[in-house]
């Protein structure tokens, strides 16, 4: 029972599980990636069976059949870690709908991940379809920041750290952040590593994609400085400044290693790095809205006028003031 409550019912355990969706994600992004730089593909020709006769991979079907597999079965782990933290948001003392809400709703979207994945088997790694299969990944990422992120607040009303402004150039850099993700899946789909020697590409011309993407790059970094600036000149919190001073450190590596790998002309090592620092990227970029607000306590209204007018707070909780003589 005690191992059962530390797992699940003890406030901090949703966040545990959180931390633990957010690493898993952004994994399962790096072993997609393995799959297709390894062209294994199809090492599985079916889908949701490994063969029209086997769940699993056979001998017969080589490493390619193992790798391709491999991948699939993470799915299993995605599942069991949301699950995870769907019970320990139900279990949790005391229950918060938000953190419900949000748990439910990366359980319910693990599953379309993991048809979208059947169908890019299915229409035999058509360009379009793998790249949507990646996208549907950064979704889940981002609701496992958010989890994490009210996992460690209150649920009272939102109070802004920084001006109207400043929050909103934080919500265009998310935007922004977001395109230069699907035009780097664009990229993708107009080079090699396909996922298969036979799939044929989207038959965009890979230059032009490739300066397109580092255009909007290069408009990103300018907005994330632009922002460094602004929360210097209004006096934000230390917590805001350095989370967009990560952001900065993880785009710049990001940037370094996608020049690198178009110049050596994409080795498999640096383009499954390159996938790493994109979902890491998501992570970096959905914390920065969050650096600047935080939550007051979620109080009744009735226990607020109390405290305000007759009561006095010792902890958690309220008790009358002494009359005055």
């Amino acid at each position: 029972m005690k191992l059962l409550q530390r797992w699940f019912a003890q406030p901090k355990a949703i966040r545990r599980w959180a931390f633990a969706s957010i690493v898993a994600n952004v994994g399962i992004i790096v072993t997609g990636g393995a799959v297709r730089l390894t062209e294994s593909g199809l090492g599985c020709p079916e889908w949701p069976k490994c063969t029209e006769d086997s769940l699993v991979t056979t001998p017969e079907m080589g490493i390619y059949g193992v790798i391709e597999f491999g991948n699939r079965v993470l799915t299993f782990a995605l599942v069991a870690i949301a699950l995870g933290a769907l019970v320990a948001a139900w279990l949790r003392v005391p229950r918060r709908r938000s953190l419900v809400r949000l748990a439910v709703l990366g359980m319910l979207y693990v599953p379309v991940q993991a048809v979208i994945g059947g169908i890019t088997v299915w229409t035999n790694l058509n360009p379009w379809v793998v790249g949507l299969h990646f996208l549907a990944s950064i979704p889940l990422v981002a609701l496992s920041v958010a989890l994490y992120v009210r996992a460690g607040e209150a649920d009272g009303a939102v109070v802004p750290l920084v001006p109207r402004a400043v929050a909103l150039l934080s919500r265009w850099l998310v935007a922004v952040g977001g395109a230069v993700i699907v035009l780097g899946v664009i990229v993708t789909g107009s080079g090699p590593h396909a996922g298969d020697a036979d799939t044929p590409r989207n038959g965009l011309d890979p230059a032009l994609m490739s300066q397109l993407h580092a255009d909007l790059v290069w408009l990103l970094l300018g907005m994330t400085i632009a922002l460094i600036a602004a929360l210097h000149a209004v006096k934000a919190p230390a917590r805001a400044k350095r989370t967009a001073y990560v952001l900065l450190a993880v785009e710049l590596a990001q940037g370094v290693v996608g020049y690198v790998q178009y110049y050596l002309d994409l080795p498999v090592l640096l383009v499954g790095l390159h996938m790493l620092g994109a979902g890491v990227l998501v992570v970096a970029v959905m914390a920065v809205p969050f650096s600047l607000r935080r939550r007051e306590p979620l109080v009744e209204g009735v226990q607020v006028l109390h405290y305000e007018i007759h009561g006095e707070r010792e902890g958690d909780r309220i008790v009358e003031k002494e009359p005055v003589a």
